[in-house]
């Protein structure tokens, strides 16, 4: 049995106001190509099909047809929410996805109620698939109540409700089968991509890879952006996002898991790089060594740090540079430090409001003297427009 592990696909994610829409649909049109290429028996998306709860129509258009092109290499497609997807629209749509050979599972569900997945490969072997879409504390107790029949007594702790879910889901795993499980969850001890939302991938989230069976052939996993490989008793990996979704995911190596397994032999893991989609850089450097490394970066997308005190027009002046900076910011270990102590020339009264602008200015490490001007000319305007205000009325009465 092949079948592919991707996952965190975050369709309809922008980068800094840019629309990522044209990199993502040659992504997944990449993963198709390998789908096909490989003759894969199934597809298993382990989550975050989209940024958002509620994606745009061009979003979820692409997704739709990423998914049924999918379907139409001859693989069972097995897709789960993330803490992205809104999971009660993913199982409203499971009659229309089912018909297209897609299965969806939004919300946590029973064995019999479609929490575990059976498919037999081209080559006639058995596979059974435990599924648990991401779960939230708020709905931990409902779910694990639903689908192990009985309350979970006095167990508060949110790993001991996803062991009770997954036990129950996994307790059909048979010998003569490849069986398989995905999750959409944060394992203890693995490492971030950079861009995951961090309040649902904290501590109170994470659990313990020894939840996972030790019968299971593969345990396919979603949440953390990074490829990773846990410590557990069984196979448990990340295939981690197949587009870095921030500059914090910049060094990241985008795959697929391609997976092969026999009931009766260890899985084989191959990662098969996805070269589709822009790379993300940082740069760091004066605007005289910047102008050195623009012909260096391709078609890259650019965040930078530039190694200079803020002037007025830095940013014009280095995206001039760099056309594709879509941030521009002073190096953070270049910039002074902004310390709370006032300044030592005075009480603030008994300066202009000149000198407390250049004062604040020089606490943010920005000297430019046509910055200072500018407040100047303002200042005058504003403070002119008040005095005359008053005796242009009077003269008018």
């Amino acid at each position: 049995m092949r079948f592919l592990h991707t996952a965190d696909w975050h369709v309809g994610k922008t980068l800094k106001g840019h629309s990522r829409l044209d990199e993502q649909r040659e992504v997944l049109r990449e993963i198709v190509r390998i789908a096909r290429e490989q003759e894969v028996d199934a597809v298993l998306v382990a989550g975050d099909l989209y940024d958002t709860a509620a994606p745009s129509a061009p979003a979820q258009q692409l997704v739709v047809q990423a998914l049924m092109a999918l379907a139409g290499t001859g693989a069972q497609v097995i897709v789960i929410a993330g803490n992205h997807d809104h999971a009660a629209t993913l199982d409203a749509y499971r009659p229309f996805a089912g018909a297209a050979g897609v299965t969806l599972v939004g919300s946590v569900r029973s064995a019999e109620q479609g929490g575990v997945v059976d498919f037999t490969s081209r080559s006639g072997e058995n596979a059974t698939l435990a599924v648990l879409p991401f779960l939230s504390q708020r709905y931990a107790v409902r779910a694990a109540e639903l689908v192990a029949n009985s309350p979970a007594e006095n167990t508060g702790a949110y790993d001991q409700l996803l062991r009770d879910i997954l036990g129950s889901l996994t307790g059909g795993f048979r010998t003569d089968a490849v069986n398989l499980v995905m999750a959409h969850l944060t394992v203890l001890n693995g490492t971030f991509g950079g861009g995951e939302r961090t309040a649902q991938s904290i501590f109170e989230y994470a659990v313990p890879a020894a939840i996972f069976p030790a019968d299971a052939h593969y345990v396919a996993l979603g949440h953390l952006h990074r490829r990773q490989k846990m410590a557990a008793p069984s196979p448990v990996h990340y295939s981690g996002a197949p587009l870095a979704v921030d500059f914090g995911e910049q060094e990241n190596t985008p795959v697929v898991c391609l997976v092969e397994a026999t009931p009766t032999t260890p899985a084989r893991v191959t990662d098969i790089p996805i070269k589709a989609g822009r790379r993300l850089r940082t740069l760091r450097g004066t605007v005289d060594e910047l102008s050195g490394l623009a012909g260096t970066v391709g078609d890259d997308f650019l965040r930078v740090w530039v190694r200079e005190p803020a002037r007025a027009g830095l940013r014009e002046e280095v995206t001039d540079l760099l056309p594709n900076a879509l941030e521009v910011r002073i190096d953070p270990d270049f910039a002074t430090p902004v310390t709370g102590s006032r300044p030592s020339s005075g009480p603030g009264v008994e300066r202009s409001p000149s000198e407390l602008f250049r004062e604040y200015c020089a606490t943010r490490a920005v000297a430019d003297p046509r910055l200072d001007a500018l407040f100047a000319r303002l200042h005058d305007r504003v403070t002119e427009g008040s005095s005359a205000g008053p005796s242009s009325e009077a003269g008018g009465a």
